[in-house]
């Protein structure tokens, strides 16, 4: 009876009637328990129809009942895989292969599951074994190339994927994979041909729109990726990897709420390392920094050596002002950077380090991994004949941004008779004033958001410019791939990054005496440039709003000594913030005045000011002003302003320095810390520089108790600011241009950037 049953049960399966096949398979096992066959189709049957847990209890008793069965211990194995379920399926895989040595399908899946688990090499050990142990199958040779991905070993991808697309030509997942591969390998048009394959092969094939979408992107075609995307999610609205990209994207578009919707959709589908990390850093441009600690946390729990994101951890409790862990941080990212790893991104280890050497060090690394160069550059050695030397300046801060307020004057103030302006912009339009004061300044002015950075660098070499100046280095909306490709015979790094971009494709790097003394030229692997007053450029028609805003109206005590800084907060240090307690302890009634940031930011200085016995409400906090001459007008109220170490204020120390606030500064061993050295150097207040805490602390604790000398340095620097050539725009202009004649005529020579010392001009 039993056997009549089973065989009609598998009819009725093979028919395709799975309800009359589970039917007949439960009254044999009412009849017998531990009916192998049954348990088996019963199991099988179920998980087509998507009942996965029950499937997954019926095929484990079937493996009790019969554990010699590779077929059951595989599909318990596939069961298991579908209910995300990896280190179990792994175990089934393994299982079965005991059982039958030679099963495929079994060492395939075998990868794949370990691919999840991310034992990328042992999954790599077994599609070897598939490949070798049948060479004709196309998949095969695809799943082998798919870990050799995830190993980062594209090249190697790419022949694997060669030999599968050779078995079978339409293999889609193959033509899919093989974009991936050339993607990875800065191949990006052949890449979009391989996708337009897999989806002539399979129009629904979604996974490969959303890895074209991911070359759309690189290539800045943002509004196809976008539709990619929509496309690929409408046919599979859970599609993680789909998810993850359109949050990238719709971040790029500035459209934070949308991003942060799918990435959160993302993580809830599956908190992995790569959905973690995508929403990470939309959280970082939302500047919700406590947040994005959190999914960094819980990216390095998953994958402790995931790429850059322990500095990223590091730089985002910085932001927080969360010093509790900062030693070991710093140790950590010290150690990862000695060993050559991709622990953090160079910008942050600015932030973080106090060592020149290991910056620059941070920097090769970042820029083998990011932005190699390519075989060929496209500037071959040809030699330009203009009348006038033709300067491009490149920037994602052509827009309402302290770099585009720094450059503004120097645009407008060089010379049209011996040297023709461009600009290009990596960042769209805000629409403001500085914008188009900018497109006003520059001969050219091109928009390059869309470009990609092949074209953007063949415009280079298409304009035939002499000197591309790049102001953006490791910052926000950079594009280090458009030096890289290198279109112009000088690339220079200037003015947004304070430190070297450990990139032989960059020539030279603007600086002066203090920011990088002679000795310290071994950390920068461009040739340095001595500017001889600052490096730091400024715009001398910038206006400070004639009424000055009562001190009631700014939030701070009528009466008392005000302490200021008003940096980022990720400049703040443990070290200065104890001095800054002290300070306040020794001096009655004096608060200190610091910019309104990130809320977990305002919290942990509070809560740091009461370790420290000081009452929290003498941290004042101002808010965010739009209108740069009102911040300048209420810098007046201060009375003196605290610099930050190991990264100085820049150009918030110009701003107070222009207000008329003396700026007290720390000198460090980084060109980010010897800024304020630089800056007041050039004002001739060289009377405000120290070059210890002692001295710092000492020097604030004498201004701040002796009115008649701080009104002397008062007085002397209202005198200076015009007389001095720190905000003398055109003298910084001419000194630049110098550097660039010089530049330009030993290429022009044949020979190679050196070191260069730009003689100042008579006052």
């Amino acid at each position: 009876m039993t056997e009549v049953l089973l065989r009609n049960a598998y009819r009725a399966h093979e028919r395709g009637n799975r309800n009359e096949a589970a039917r007949l398979c439960r009254e044999i096992l009412r009849q017998d328990p531990r009916n192998f066959n049954a348990l088996y189709l019963l199991s099988f049957v179920l998980s087509q129809s998507g009942q996965l847990n029950e499937a997954a209890a019926l095929m484990a008793e079937a493996v009790k009942v019969n554990s010699a069965s590779a077929d059951a211990w595989y599909n318990q194995g596939v069961i298991l895989q579908n209910l995300n379920r990896a280190g179990d399926a792994l175990v089934c895989y393994d299982r079965a292969l005991e059982v039958r040595t030679g099963f495929l399908d079994a060492l395939i899946n075998r990868g794949i599951v370990l691919l999840a688990l991310k034992r990328r090499e042992e999954a790599l050990s077994s599609f070897e074994k598939a490949v070798a142990m049948k060479p004709d199958d196309s998949e095969a040779w695809n799943n082998r190339a798919t870990a050799l991905l995830e190993l980062e070993r594209p090249g190697d991808a790419l022949a694997s994927l060669g030999r599968a697309l050779a078995l079978d030509r339409k293999n889609a997942n193959a033509w899919s994979n093989r974009g991936v591969a050339l993607q990875r390998l800065n191949r990006n048009l052949e890449a979009l041909e391989s996708f337009a394959q897999a989806l002539a092969l399979r129009p629904d094939n979604f996974a490969a729109m959303t890895n074209r979408a991911s070359v759309l992107m690189e290539l800045h075609r943002h509004q196809d990726a976008l539709k990619d995307l929509n496309h690929a999610l409408a046919i599979s609205p859970d599609y993680v990897e789909g998810l993850i990209n359109r949050g990238i994207v719709l971040n790029a578009f500035k459209d934070e709420a949308g991003a942060l919707a799918s990435l959160n959709r993302a993580v809830e589908l599956r908190p992995d390392s790569a959905a973690l990390f995508a929403r990470m850093n939309t959280l970082m441009t939302m500047k919700k920094f406590e947040e994005a600690a959190t999914d960094c946390e819980g990216l390095l729990k998953l994958e402790p050596d995931y790429k850059y994101a322990r500095g990223f951890l590091a730089f985002f409790k910085l932001q927080c002002c969360d010093w509790r862990d900062l030693d070991e941080n710093r140790l950590a990212v010290r150690t990862a950077i000695s060993e050559g790893k991709r622990v953090i991104a160079p910008f942050a280890e600015l932030a973080l380090s106090a060592d020149p050497e290991e910056q620059q060090y941070c920097a090769r690394i970042c820029v083998e991994d990011r932005y190699p160069a390519p075989i060929h550059s496209l500037w071959q050695g040809e030699r330009y004949d203009h009348r006038k030397i033709r300067i491009a300046y490149l920037s994602g801060d052509f827009n309402n941004t302290a770099v585009a307020t720094l450059i503004a004057g120097v645009l407008e103030q060089h010379d049209r008779q011996r040297f023709e302006i461009t600009a290009l912009s990596f960042a769209r339009s805000d629409n403001s004033p500085m914008r188009a004061r900018l497109m006003r300044a520059a001969e050219g002015f091109t928009d390059v958001w869309a470009y990609s950075d092949g074209e953007a660098g063949a415009l280079l070499r298409q304009m035939e410019i002499d000197i591309a100046v790049d102001l953006a280095g490791f910052t926000g909306n950079s594009r280090p791939r458009v030096l890289a490709l290198r279109g112009a015979p000088v690339q220079v790094n200037f003015l947004g990054y304070p430190g070297t971009m450990g990139a032989d494709y960059i020539d030279y790097i603007i600086a002066d005496k203090f920011v990088i003394p002679r000795e310290d030229r071994q950390y920068y692997d461009e040739m340095v440039v001595h500017l001889p007053d600052s490096y730091l450029p400024h715009d001398k028609t910038r206006k400070v709003a004639e009424r000055t805003p009562t001190r009631a109206e700014a939030g701070l005590p009528e009466e008392g000594f005000v302490f200021c800084s008003f940096n980022n907060t990720y400049k703040f240090s443990p070290e200065l913030f104890d001095i800054w307690m002290r300070l306040l302890r020794a001096v009655p009634k004096s608060v200190l005045w610091l910019p309104e940031s990130n809320s977990a930011a305002l919290r942990n200085l509070k809560r740091e000011a009461e370790v420290h016995e000081i009452d929290p409400q003498r941290l004042k906090f101002a808010p965010f002003i739009s209108a740069a001459e009102e911040h300048l007008a209420r810098l007046k109220l201060a009375d003196l302003f605290l610099d930050t170490l190991p990264y100085n204020a820049h150009t918030t120390a110009a701003d107070a320095l222009w207000a008329g606030l003396p700026v007290l500064t720390l000198t460090g061993t980084t060109f980010a810390g010897r800024v304020g050295t630089s800056l007041l150097n050039a004002l001739d207040l060289p009377e405000l520089v120290t070059n210890s805490p002692n001295e710092y602390e000492s020097l604030a604790m004498k201004l701040a108790t002796e009115p008649t000398v701080l009104a002397e340095l008062k007085a002397k620097l209202k005198a200076n600011r015009e007389t001095q050539p720190l905000f003398n725009t055109v003298r910084f202009t001419r000194h630049l241009e110098a550097a660039y004649t010089k530049m330009c005529e030993r290429t022009q020579r044949g020979e190679r950037p050196t070191f260069l010392a730009v003689e100042p001009i008579p006052s």
